[in-house]
């Protein structure tokens, strides 16, 4: 009779733990449930910020597909602007901005060399 009562608190301790370990995992499933609803709700509520592309507009002292004497004037314009208004004029900012989208990195550096030098064959 006495290892029937042990056997029967055993199995109860048992059955409670279960019920226990059962009712923690149902806690931790419907947390992690309210989690991810939230972490949802935040990213659809933070758009990615919109990004604008634009390049120079069109020029009609420059109508064919060869821009060279486009991105060369755009960038001589850039710097008479800022030496007639100072650095960070933001008349200048526009000029900056045609130059940069029409002109390779590799002429932008070399004309910068070269008005550092003296060199620059451009009127400024």
């Amino acid at each position: 009779m006495a290892e029937s009562g042990i056997a029967q608190a055993k199995s109860l301790s048992e059955h409670y733990l279960l019920m226990v370990d059962e009712n923690h995992v149902t806690n931790l499933i419907e947390k992690a449930k309210e989690t991810m609803e939230n972490t949802d709700q935040e990213n659809t509520e933070k758009e990615p910020p919109e990004i604008k592309l634009e390049t120079a507009p069109a020029d009609y002292r420059f109508p064919t597909t060869n821009q060279s004497r486009h991105c060369f004037s755009r960038y001589v314009e850039y710097h008479r602007c800022v030496a007639a208004k100072g650095d960070g004029a933001p008349e200048c900012d526009r000029f900056a901005k045609y130059y940069r989208s029409l002109c390779p990195g590799e002429w932008v550096d070399r004309w910068n060399e070269q008005r550092e030098n003296g060199t620059f064959p451009g009127p400024l």
